[in-house]
């Protein structure tokens, strides 16, 4: 009996003992020293095959796009004298035109492109609209071209369908994102001081530097060119959007050929949307005639500035509702140069249907 005290003494010293050594002893038992045994990691998931398929597959015909102002001459991407700005663009066919954002090479007096290769050339301005805000480059003497983007359609897109985003954020060069079409018909203002309609939202990461690259579908078809965010920060923020890929393949080939693009009009002077809401009006104000331009020609009536009276009102075209100008400036692009469109306005309290035909009204004052 006298024992039990100095044995439990015993147990409790070896169980603290134990307690306090085991770190060490787990050191010494089970400590790697030498490189672990790789495991094998199985096959890849089918979405994770596909996406690696589509970056390995395009990006060497995404190529980052700089450009600088105040300069003659660009012999790289880097060490020039003047104001830089950059992008992103893509290869558009085997002559050595490439896409990408008018913003992108606005201004600048030189552009230089450098390939996935690491190869940098001189490219020359084609055109650029910045209506749409797309401009084509064209670069000469590369040792090996990569081939053209394929072209898909932005007519089908659904909301939900997967979108991948490659190009130069930041000047990180050959970056891939992922994302799904957040949205579609968007209206996005552009430099040229119209909308462009039908635009993509996407939450696939783009931020600056992306402008002008591929956004792409799961069977790696271009579907749009990035082109902006939407950021208070001015970085990512879950909303980028991208020109549609049919506006894009209409207006590529006209630069192409001609270093321009028509702007269907008919020529007006629109009032104001906003101030057409505060009269309570649903439609487009003609405020003014164009001289010589086909509005005037129709007969088209614009408002009388003396005595305040309000001119005709455009409220459909073709039949098609028209409530704000970037609705009508979306019918008249649809119907193309050179067509007839009949017009249904207001004047003085009832419709009446006038017959116009759409110019090109780019070079018009």
């Amino acid at each position: 009996m006298r024992r039990g005290p100095g044995l439990l003494l015993t147990v409790v010293i070896v169980v603290l003992g134990i307690y306090l050594l085991r770190p060490a002893i787990e050191r010494q038992l089970f400590a790697e020293t030498a490189p672990r045994k790789v495991e094998a990691r199985g096959n890849l998931a089918d979405f994770e095959k596909l996406t690696i398929e589509i970056f390995e597959r395009v990006s060497p015909s995404v190529v980052q796009v700089a450009g600088r102002a105040g300069v003659k001459d660009v012999t790289g991407l880097g060490g020039e004298e003047g104001t830089a700005q950059g992008g992103t663009g893509f290869v558009w066919d085997r002559a050595g035109h490439i896409v990408t954002n008018n913003h992108v090479v606005q201004g600048v007096s030189s552009i230089a492109v450098r390939f996935s290769s690491g190869e940098a050339v001189r490219a020359q301005l084609v055109g650029g609209a910045p209506n749409y805000d797309i401009a084509v480059i064209r670069v000469t003497g590369v040792s090996a071209l990569p081939p053209p983007i394929t072209v898909g359609s932005s007519a089908d897109l659904r909301v939900g369908q997967a979108a991948f985003a490659i190009g130069n954020p930041f000047g990180l060069d050959q970056s891939l994102t992922t994302g799904v079409i957040s949205a579609l018909k968007r209206r996005l203002p552009t430099a040229g001081g119209r909308e462009v309609a039908n635009v993509i939202q996407t939450d696939a990461a783009i931020n600056p530097g992306n402008s002008g690259g591929p956004l792409l579908d799961s069977a790696g078809r271009l579907i749009g060119v990035n082109t902006a965010i939407f950021s208070p920060s001015g970085a990512y923020a879950g909303i980028g959007f991208a020109i549609p890929v049919d506006v894009v393949n209409r207006v590529v080939p006209a630069l192409i050929r001609d270093g321009r693009v028509p702007i269907p009009g008919i020529g007006i002077q629109a009032g104001n949307d906003a101030a057409g809401g505060r009269l309570g009006i649903d439609g487009v104000i003609i405020v003014r005639t164009v001289p010589g331009m086909p509005a005037e020609r129709a007969g088209l009536r614009g408002a009388n500035l003396q005595t305040g009276e309000l001119g005709d009102v455009i409220v459909a075209v073709n039949g098609k509702p028209v409530r704000r100008l970037a609705d009508l400036t979306e019918l008249l692009e649809q119907a193309g140069v050179g067509s007839t469109v009949q017009l249904t306005v207001n004047r003085g309290g009832s419709r009446t249907n006038i017959s116009v035909q759409v110019a090109d009204i780019g070079n018009a004052r």
